[in-house]
């Protein structure tokens, strides 16, 4: 790494090179002599002690150790490009909109509260906050980022881990005391359960060393996670909740854990957003107080 840090011009001049398709293209966009550029490949050629690039007069191609390198250069020269970014829009002063997606009881609780904070520093943005239990395409929606529990499935996303969080199986104590406690995930077949979803049947996941997952028929089915919360608390059911939204009221006694032995399989909280490349700062920014402020509520 040493070595290379030694040879940024050159491998800037590499990666121009690659882009440009050719020697003298490069140096025209580097405003520098061919033979500058020429000499540079040569010199991180010599460096490393192998090829980069076949050339003839008609073409060059990137050589195996060549690809390999271009990979680990691009992605140097962006994190350069985007610690650039960072110290101008920190001097200059965070503007422009910033569009947020996030599940609405989450939002409403904790992001809400985080956004008006961090605009308070940040009075030229405009923050927009869609509150949604509904996973959208960022893509067709446009938003600069998405607050999601658990894993990411798409892979053309960029997650980031904000906070940790995991989920729990809860009633109110009236519930309890009228129906009595599952004692085994088996039981739940038997108990009425409050479902967040479109269909009337769902697949509650255990973890690893529990029996895999458990399908319950639902006696409410709501599509708002904060409507399933509001339900637990009257006693209709058992509740599948985020320990976000609900661990104030378990250590209060307004909720009861159901299950504490078997524990669900955990769902940390993400920002997710389309790309890493070119990230507008304002959206780095936010992130970044977005998870320096949730690990100091983090208290389960």
């Amino acid at each position: 790494m040493d070595m290379l840090a030694n040879h940024f011009p050159a491998l800037l001049a590499f990666a121009r090179i690659v882009s440009a398709g050719s020697l003298s293209s490069a140096a025209r966009e580097l405003d520098v002599p061919v033979s500058v550029v020429s000499r540079r490949l040569t010199q991180l050629e010599t460096s490393l002690g192998t090829r980069l690039l076949q050339r003839t007069t008609r073409r060059q191609t990137l050589t195996e150790e060549g690809r390999l390198l271009h990979a680990r250069v691009l992605r140097i020269l962006d994190e350069l490009e985007q610690a650039e970014l960072v110290l101008a829009e920190r001097r200059a002063g965070v503007h422009g909109v910033l569009r947020v997606t996030a599940p609405g009881a989450l939002g409403r609780r904790w992001l809400a509260p985080v956004a008006a904070a961090f605009q308070e520093r940040h009075p030229q943005l405009l923050i927009q906050l869609d509150l949604s239990d509904a996973v959208v395409d960022l893509a067709d929606t446009g938003h600069d980022l998405a607050i999601r529990y658990g894993a990411l499935a798409d892979s053309s996303l960029v997650a980031r881990e904000l906070a940790p969080n995991y989920r729990v199986l809860c009633a109110a104590p009236a519930y309890l005391e009228r129906h009595g406690a599952p004692r085994s995930p088996a039981d739940l077949a038997g108990h009425r359960c409050i479902v967040i979803g479109e269909q009337r049947r769902a697949e509650w996941r255990f973890g690893a060393s529990d029996t895999g997952s458990v399908r319950v028929d639902a006696a409410f089915l709501t599509n708002d996670g904060e409507a399933a919360h509001q339900l637990a608390l009257a006693g209709s059911g058992i509740a599948l909740k985020s320990i976000w939204d609900v661990g104030d009221d378990l250590a209060a006694g307004r909720l009861t854990r159901v299950l504490p032995d078997h524990a669900i399989a955990a769902a940390p909280l993400h920002a997710v957003y389309p790309h890493q490349r070119n990230l507008a700062p304002r959206v780095r920014l936010f992130v970044d107080y977005l998870k320096d402020s949730l690990r100091a509520a983090w208290r389960w």
